[in-house]
């Protein structure tokens, strides 16, 4: 991919050559994935595939991982496996590594006793990855988890993966069930439980409130069901036998927080508007601070006549000192796919991962800085940094808006 902007007459060729790369690379993937799927039996009967997985597991006890920053589809869906693997003598553990900031993944949390873990950053405190038979990755393919890397150098083998965005990369599991046409990883966990897996009970307060998050997972990747297709809508039914109503609304009234309201603030203030598309930098952030990006983005793109908000800063870790851009994509357009989009504006890092990718309206990136990481007194040293990687972002953004017909171009 060119550093620079392609000219007007060579950007059609420039953009094509690559949009090539990407497809070639992604139908590679989804040909893989596909094999996955009919070797697993998924083709016919995904539950019978899971429930032959968990028999032969049996009186194991297992990792389950989510990506750095779970969000409720993440939390709900890894907390369902682990009541479905429990009916099966498996023991199962829920970490991520990074934080929870978003004021609704906090209270879901709290409020429902999720046992999702955050993995303590003392190396002491830390699991021991040897008394785990396995790990399975829950909404992730383990290339949005800095945990994944711990335990394929511990050479715990990936037993299952469970997810519905888009292929990101050769996955080498037992069993992957992944689905890019559905909407919410919490609908598929949602099927599992309706085909008999186990069976809910409404007088259980633990699967009571399993049925909740689940419901708030589904609904929260959907837009509150605005996008929500059929297996969405029958999941939501199913789940509306045992959830409480009570409880997901105080768990969607939790307050923003004053310095989720800065960032907001200052993602007003930078933004920039060309052609229905609004793109802000919001400088630099505090780890546990994260989830006000998505927040951010979520707002610019209720603006009048705007349909895509691009939403980005420097998230800045003291704890293990490294800095990442880290950004949010929200749009309401329908022919627009962030996934092609994010991937097709930033490309791939040194192993052919993607720095990010996408799902139905909305996507997301994660750009390590590296060498340059590290938060300096020197006020004019941050400034500069900053200013060289806004202008970066901004530029591999714009490219790929057309002046002329005011649209995305991704075709």
């Amino acid at each position: 991919m060119s550093k620079q902007p392609p000219s007007t007459t060579t950007s059609g060729n420039t953009t094509s050559n690559n949009k090539g790369k990407t497809a070639l690379a992604q139908n590679a993937l989804v040909d893989q994935t596909a094999t996955l799927r009919r070797a697993a039996g998924l083709e016919s009967n995904p539950a019978e595939a899971l429930e032959k997985l968990l028999k032969k597991h049996s009186g194991t006890q297992q990792l389950v991982l989510l990506q750095d920053f779970p969000d409720p589809d993440a939390l709900s869906s890894a907390w369902a496996y682990r009541l479905i693997a429990s009916a099966y003598n498996i023991q199962c553990d829920i970490f991520y590594s990074g934080t929870l900031s978003h004021q609704e993944n906090i209270a879901l949390v709290k409020l429902t006793n999720l046992p999702a873990k955050r993995w303590p950053a003392s190396a002491k405190e830390a699991p021991d990855l040897t008394q785990y038979q396995g790990y399975v990755l829950i909404d992730t393919q383990g290339t949005t988890s800095h945990l994944t890397e711990r335990v394929e150098a511990a050479e715990l083998p990936l037993l299952l993966v469970i997810d519905h965005h888009a292929i990101q990369g050769k996955i080498k599991a037992e069993m992957a069930d992944i689905r890019p046409d559905t909407h919410a990883t919490a609908t598929m966990m949602a099927q599992y439980l309706q085909s008999g897996l186990i069976q809910l009970d409404r007088s259980n307060s633990y699967h009571v409130k399993c049925a909740t998050a689940l419901m708030h997972g589904l609904r929260s990747d959907t837009s509150q069901l605005m996008q929500a297709s059929e297996p969405d809508f029958i999941a939501a039914a199913f789940l509306s036998q045992y959830y409480d109503a009570q409880l997901l609304s105080a768990i969607l009234q939790a307050s923003r927080s004053r310095r989720v309201m800065d960032v907001i603030e200052r993602s007003l203030r930078n933004r920039q508007m060309q052609n229905s598309v609004s793109i802000a930098g919001v400088g630099y952030l505090r780890y546990e601070d994260r989830d006000a990006i998505p927040q951010a983005a979520d707002f610019l793109v209720t603006e009048e006549n705007i349909h895509t908000a691009v939403v980005y800063g420097i998230v800045h870790d003291e704890d293990e000192e490294k800095e990442l851009v880290v950004g949010s994509l929200r749009t309401n357009k329908i022919t627009l796919d962030p996934d092609e989009f994010i991937k097709e504006a930033l490309g791939q890092d040194s192993h052919g991962r993607f720095f990010g990718g996408g799902r139905s309206m909305a996507g997301g990136f994660e750009i390590p800085i590296g060498f340059l990481s590290g938060y300096y007194e020197n006020s004019d040293y941050n400034r500069q940094k900053w200013e060289v990687f806004d202008k970066q972002i901004k530029q591999k953004l714009q490219r790929l808006v057309d002046p002329e017909n005011g649209v995305l171009n991704t075709d």
